[in-house]
């Protein structure tokens, strides 16, 4: 957000070596501008990487077994499937040509290491650019060590961030040769100097230098037996506790307990108490960030805060030393369990989008909030209670694999099987339904199902009912499916239960009567679940409704509605990152498109989609009833238009990254400019037109019906509970 200043000569060496090398990494001391110069290099070198840039800050990662999550999120890459995710990276790093940026990896060494050493090996075009406090220690790694700055330099650091904070200050000679033995005293760090600048809003150049002889006095004598570089760092950082008021200093070391960012209301209810009252939180925030201590972020529209990691390291001996690491980290704990509890009412709502990027937010503290609660056996159930509650999270925002590993992780400890407990093994049941993974599932879901008879829980026993018939549906047992869902739907009714996933359960019974061959009756459980969304603000389970009601309205000969509907689809998907509702919607807007008489976009779709499958588990989930669109649509674009130009239309599609592939989708039918403008060399369309696009809906043909597929009467006269029984379900009107 400032200027980089200097490190002219560290640039081009660092450029020189990458591209010699391919696995420089950066080390030296915390403080010492790591990060700043690792992302400078890789700002100057992005057009030289065809496939991107991408940097993974690992510093607010602390178990190992979360690293390669953490860079494939880094990454875009989200993965429904079972395998392990270092295969997931393997294959999307291969082939192409990238520089990953690893930041913070010091405390992660050993893991960090080994990834980074088989990707290289499977990824001839990959290039690593590394940034920590000692070297990884790869065969073919080649290590730069990064020196506090030159005079020059430190000189020209100081005075640009002094006049960010004195704006017009023009320096006298006086103030020049202060600020000369000012950068000698604090040994060219730019982390000092940041800080020393910001005094500047107070003092003097030169009162800041005569203050600051007597820290560094105090703070050498705490450090003996640490390296020199550590000296000089802690000389800063103590320099700047040692200028903060008793309120500052406990607000510093209180705020070490957050991971990553963090917002002023979790300041507020963490860090207020003994000696400092909630109330007063802003305004020593504010001091805070006035001496830059503390970050502001500003992102969509909102502000948070962050702390550097030295300077939260700092703090935290502070709040070590006074003996309240343990409450902190049960306050920290406490508000996050509570986020995300609110957080999976308020799914069910208008603010589902806002709920989406607000747990992305906050996922580094949630990750450490459920580490604190397994720490102590008798607080295991907490975390069991949060990991269940980002159902939600793990299975409609794109995070399975990491989902599962938590879910798993918090049921390793022996607990009673209360109702966290109940809850955890059913929504692992239900992830595992969506990576493929029937045996995993059946498991978690038929024990959720027997203790939550035993135990008399009807709320765990109805969703262990509903996801046991959501895998009866993918595994193609349709009439077990309807059987297991509509006992499921009749429980939720008798608990007055309704949110997202009440409605995702009426939509799978849709999806069971349509294989079955109601399909009007189908389209009638979707549009009561349509009416349902629009009541209450919904918009994930309606992709899926829509979905089904698109697929209705091609079999009676409107694919124009088709279109509209499953368009909607798309961009429901794109907003929650949902990779299945997104895959399952291009299949059928092939299909859609093939209709219309487009074939070689019809493929283009298709290959799309086929790109996508593999991070969401198995194709269609391999079955008849799922794959049906996609083989209708393949049959007929081969017949018309034949194998090469289907297969071509194929390769084409899947070449498109998946944001490439929704915008053109998106786009599609817009008019012939539109068409022409996507038509460019590589694409891999034609240039065709398509018939029968402007077709009138139920103009008496139905392109594509298939025999069989008939009203089934009843099906579709499910009603959902009356909203007087559905108290305490619809989440608060604010955060």
């Amino acid at each position: 957000m400032n200027r980089f200043v200097g490190r002219a000569d560290e640039l081009a060496a660092l450029r020189e070596l990458l591209e010699e090398s391919r696995l420089v990494t950066v080390v030296g001391a915390a403080g010492v501008g790591k990060t700043r110069c690792v992302g400078r290099v890789a700002a100057l070198l992005e057009k030289r990487y065809c496939d991107g840039v991408w940097l993974t800050d690992l510093s607010p990662v602390h178990d190992p077994e979360l690293l390669e999550h953490a860079v494939a999120e880094a990454l875009g890459l989200t993965d429904h499937t079972g395998r392990p995710p270092r295969a997931a990276l393997v294959e999307h790093l291969r082939g192409r040509r990238t520089l990953l940026v690893l930041d913070g990896f010091e405390h992660l060494v050993d893991a960090c290491a080994d990834l980074v050493r088989e990707l290289l090996r499977r990824a001839p075009g990959l290039r690593v650019l590394a940034a920590g406090r000692r070297p990884l220690l790869v065969d073919g790694e080649v290590t730069f060590t990064l020196a506090p700055m030159c005079e020059a330099d430190a000189v020209e650091l100081f005075e640009e961030r002094a006049r960010a904070v004195r704006p017009g200050w023009e320096p006298t000679a006086t103030d020049r040769a202060a600020a000369l033995e000012l950068c000698r005293r604090l040994d060219g760090v730019p982390l000092a100097l940041e800080l020393a600048a910001g005094r500047l809003r107070a003092l003097s150049v030169e009162q800041v230098l005569l203050r600051l002889d007597d820290r560094f006095r105090l703070l050498t004598g705490g450090s003996r037996g640490a390296p020199p570089r550590h000296r000089a760092l802690r000389t800063a950082i103590g320099w700047s506790h040692e200028l903060c008021t008793p309120a500052q200093r406990l607000l510093w070391a209180r705020l070490s307990v957050f991971a990553g960012q963090f917002d002023l209301e979790a300041a507020e209810y963490i860090c207020g108490g003994a000696g400092l009252p909630a109330d007063s939180v802003l305004d020593v925030l504010e001091e805070l960030l006035a001496q830059s201590v503390v970050e502001r972020e500003d992102t969509a529209g909102t502000t948070r805060y962050r702390l550097l990691e030295s300077v939260r390291e700092y703090g935290a001996e502070w709040l070590a030393a006074a003996g309240d690491t343990g409450r902190m980290r049960r306050r920290h704990r406490d508000w996050f369990l509570g986020l995300a509890t609110w957080c999976e009412l308020d799914w069910f709502s208008p603010r589902q989008a806002e709920v989406a990027a607000r747990i992305d937010s906050e996922l580094p503290n949630l990750r450490r909030a459920m580490e604190c609660s397994m720490e102590s056996p008798e607080e295991v159930h907490l975390a069991q209670h949060l990991a269940g509650s980002l159902w939600f999270y793990w299975a409609g925002c794109g995070r399975p694999a990491e989902g599962r590993y938590w879910l798993e992780h918090v049921l390793e400890e022996p607990t009673p099987y209360d109702a966290s407990r109940l809850k955890v093994l059913w929504v692992l049941g239900y992830v595992a339904v969506l990576q493929g993974d029937a045996v995993g599932a059946i498991s978690a879901l038929q024990e959720c199902r027997e203790e939550a008879e035993r135990s008399g829980d009807s709320t765990a026993l109805a969703y262990a009912i509903h996801r046991t018939g959501c895998l009866a549906l993918v595994t193609d047992d349709p009439a077990r499916a309807e059987e297991l869902l509509r006992d499921a739907l009749g429980h939720y009714r008798e608990i007055g239960e309704l949110n997202s996933a009440v409605l995702m359960a009426q939509v799978e019974l849709a999806m069971a009567v349509a294989f079955l061959g109601g399909l009007d009756a189908a389209a009638a459980i979707c549009e009561e679940v349509r009416e349902v969304c629009e009541d209450h603000g919904e918009r994930w389970a309606l992709a899926y409704a829509l979905y089904v009601l698109a697929y209705a309205a091609l079999r009676r000969g409107r694919p124009e509605q088709a279109r509209r509907m499953l368009g909607e689809c798309l961009a429901i998907g794109r907003t929650f990152d949902d990779l299945l509702s997104t895959a399952l919607s291009l299949e059928l807007l092939a299909l859609v498109t093939a209709v219309e008489g487009d074939g070689e976009e019809a493929a283009v779709l298709q290959g799309a989609a086929g790109r996508i499958w593999p991070s969401v588990g198995l194709q269609l989930f391999g079955s008849v009833y799922f794959g049906r669109p996609r083989a209708e649509c393949e049959e007929r674009v081969r017949r018309e238009l034949g194998d090469a130009v289907y297969e071509a239309g194929v390769r084409a599609g899947r070449r498109l990254e998946r944001g490439a592939a929704v915008e053109r989708a998106l786009t599609a039918g817009a008019g012939e400019d539109v068409r022409e403008r996507r038509d460019t060399p590589g694409a891999g369309t034609g240039s065709g037109s398509r018939p029968g696009a402007g077709g009138e809906p139920g103009s008496g043909s139905e392109p594509g019906s298939e025999p069989g597929l008939s009203s089934e009467p009843g099906l579709g006269e499910m009603r959902r509970p009356a909203a007087s029984r559905m108290t305490g379900r619809g989440g608060p009107e604010r955060w």
